[in-house]
């Protein structure tokens, strides 16, 4: 073969545009061994091998970013002990009408449902001191571990109903961005996505508060109430287009992405990815995988044929030692 010729093969081969290797995403910490959101599943994801670890934020009631799933209290702590008729009319304890010193007096358990039963029955069954985090204990930590030991693990909030808590007098994504400038955070260079069910306020995040740190459109069911968009209309091919024009990428349902009774994907990640739109889904549970199929083809379907570009999962171990197996592109 002559120089020349081979000289512009290699040349055509090493501007071929690299595959990126899909990301695995603690979903609430490694909280499939330990109660969701504390320091102790963050670090226990950390040390599993995931490459980003997420963070619900609400807020207190003296406006400090707290990581919980929700804006409630009663189904992850004892907060009905330790503040007997702090509960609103609902029933429900809100953190936002709690102290952070009365919020770090609070133990964190493992999720219960209505009746006070654990809900993933086979989880951590223990009695330990788990205590709920602010946002900034946790970039220290993840920021502190990186530094020590070479790592880029990165960061992957959710801001937890903007719309509700501007009803209680609270702007909080003004206060989420406040605290990623603090800490060198708002910048598209770096690893960290900010995530919201709320397609205004996503836009709002961008356009009229100025974020630069990349942004993914969480996509629901308009049954579960999270924002008042429809989200029908968002994972249409005009919803994306939208999504596209401010945001890096989607967070689907795994519903949303294959149908359940066929195990078919949907259109979705091609309508997604033809927009240049990652694709992060939740969430990968072991405890709930279809019927007769293995954790692995699970994966299959969803890195080989859906070909995500990132999952959600509370089982850290389970995908990355999954993609470990899987061999170079």
């Amino acid at each position: 073969m002559r120089k020349g010729l081979w000289s512009l093969i290699c040349l055509s081969l090493f501007s071929l545009p690299l595959l990126a290797k899909p990301v695995v995403i603690a979903h609430r910490g490694a909280s499939g061994y330990l109660p969701e959101h504390t320091l102790e599943a963050v670090t226990l994801a950390y040390a599993m091998g995931a490459d980003y670890i997420e963070q619900d934020l609400v807020l207190s009631k003296d406006d400090q970013l707290m990581v919980l799933h929700d804006i409630h209290l009663d189904t992850v702590t004892d907060v009905a002990e330790k503040f007997p008729g702090r509960q609103r009319s609902d029933g429900r304890y809100y953190a936002i009408d709690f102290t952070l010193a009365e919020l770090k007096t609070l133990t964190v358990s493992e999720r219960r449902n209505d009746k006070g039963e654990q809900v993933f029955a086979n989880r951590y069954r223990g009695h330990a001191q788990f205590q709920i985090p602010t946002f900034e204990e946790e970039i220290e930590l993840i920021q502190q571990l990186n530094r020590e030991l070479g790592k880029q693990v990165g960061f992957y909030p959710e801001i937890k109903s903007p719309a509700w808590h501007r009803q209680q007098g609270k702007d909080i994504s003004q206060l989420v961005l406040a605290m990623l400038r603090k800490h060198g955070l708002d910048n598209e260079d770096k690893a960290i996505y900010v995530q919201c069910f709320d397609f205004t306020e996503l836009k709002r995040f961008r356009q009229q508060l100025g974020a630069r740190v990349k942004l993914i459109q969480l996509i629901g069911e308009n049954s579960w109430g999270e924002s008042g968009d429809d989200h029908v209309r968002l994972r249409s091919v005009v919803g994306l287009e939208e999504i596209a024009q401010f945001a890096q990428g989607i967070g689907p349902w795994l519903p949303q992405l294959v149908d359940m009774q066929t195990l078919k994907p949907t259109e979705l990640a091609t309508w997604a990815h033809d927009l240049g739109l990652k694709i992060h889904p939740y969430t990968f549970r072991l405890e709930q995988l279809p019927k007769g199929v293995s954790a692995e083809q699970s994966l299959d379907l969803l890195f080989k044929q859906v070909k995500i570009d990132g999952l959600f999962t509370d089982f850290t171990d389970v995908v990355v030692n999954y993609l470990r197996q899987q061999p170079e592109n």
